[in-house]
């Protein structure tokens, strides 16, 4: 008996002494300045932006620490961003990947209008793109710490709208090249607009109808301009995180490897927040259990029979095409390799 609890004693002591190492992991006193992604979301509030205030501070005993601010509560509209970020105005900044695909459609790589009809197929699309984009980015001077995304992307429209087909004629905001695709494939117009924008276009009337996540319309009230919810999935909303490269290869090696990890977590959180928030924003936009606020009364239109058919019919047809045109030769050769493994999907750049 005495022989058999020696092993475990050693293990029980060993994991003792590793604990008590991890404790002991010093931190130089680090404090980066941080942009966060869109503020009203349950994202920015419950994850992003006590990840920088909360969590690291308690992973590093104090030592690491983010000021955050949401771009929308920096004044910025999200497109510039990055912008800012490589000039070296922020240290981290976050956005979303589609605001920038008029910049270079590598941006849209992971998140093409139609090509991910779950968000499960979405993730496994990011992962396998994820060294490219990667590699792009870090040749624009920033390193890539979390991808991200929201619930689906889905149509707000002020009048009834039965099917995809009822897009023709309308005028959609839309966030990125390749929603403006999609919705024009329908015969409908992609209109450019900055987020903060939509809600009282949607009210005056200056656009028809408008995409963005289910719970981030509710919580951005669309629904006082949108009456009618069509919940087929376009697309995700793909966002990321990135560090300035120069402030990045400044912080002590430690620091990095602690947000690199507690990153991962924070990518985990948010794909399993996505996944749960799903319907609870049609919940709250049309009348369900909501605990995020009074629910909306928006009408929540069914998915007519063989929408899910068309979504794809505008992919091969005009998404797909034209993001190729877009993107070029290597950038196509390299989303074959990768997303196109994973969705069965060819795409070609001419």
């Amino acid at each position: 008996m005495r022989l058999s609890l020696l092993p475990a004693c050693a293990t029980v002591l060993g994991a003792a002494l590793l604990a008590g190492s991890a404790a002991a992991q010093t931190y130089p006193k680090t404090t980066l300045n941080v942009i966060g992604n869109l503020g009203i979301t349950t994202q920015s509030k419950e994850l992003e932006q006590p990840l920088w205030t909360k969590v690291l501070p308690a992973a590093s005993g104090g030592a690491v620490s983010g000021t955050i601010k949401p771009w929308n509560e920096a004044g910025l509209k999200g497109p510039e961003v990055f912008k800012l970020l490589r000039q070296g105005l922020y240290d981290v900044a976050a956005t979303q990947l589609g605001f920038l695909a008029g910049e270079n459609a590598i941006n849209d790589a992971t998140d093409l209008a139609g090509v991910s009809p779950t968000l499960e197929t979405f993730w496994e699309v990011t992962t396998r793109f994820r060294p490219v984009l990667e590699g792009f980015y870090e040749k624009q001077g920033l390193k890539t710490l979390a991808l991200t995304s929201f619930q689906a992307q889905v149509l707000y429209c002020r009048n009834e709208i039965k099917s995809l087909a009822d897009l023709k004629g309308r005028k959609v905001r839309t966030s990125g090249a390749s929603q403006a695709d999609f919705i024009e494939f329908f015969g409908g117009s992609g209109i450019n607009m900055a987020f903060g924008d939509v809600q009282q276009a949607l009210v005056n009337g200056v656009i028809d109808c408008a995409v963005t996540g289910t719970l981030g319309g509710y919580k951005a009230k669309w629904f006082e301009g949108a009456k009618f919810l069509y919940p087929l999935a376009i697309n995700w909303g793909s966002g990321m995180a990135a560090a300035n490269m120069n402030a990045w290869k400044k912080l002590d090696p430690a620091v990095q490897k602690l947000i690199m990890a507690e990153m991962g977590k924070y990518e985990k959180q948010v794909f399993d927040q996505n996944k749960r928030e799903n319907d609870i924003g049609l919940a709250c936009n049309t009348g369900g259990t909501c605990g995020e606020g009074p629910a909306a009364k928006m009408t929540l239109v069914p998915v007519a029979a063989g929408d899910a058919e068309l979504r794809r019919k505008a992919l091969l047809e005009s998404v797909l095409p034209k993001w190729g045109k877009r993107c070029g030769a290597d950038c196509v050769k390299s989303w074959n390799d990768t997303v196109g493994k994973v969705v069965n999907l060819t795409a070609k750049a001419n």
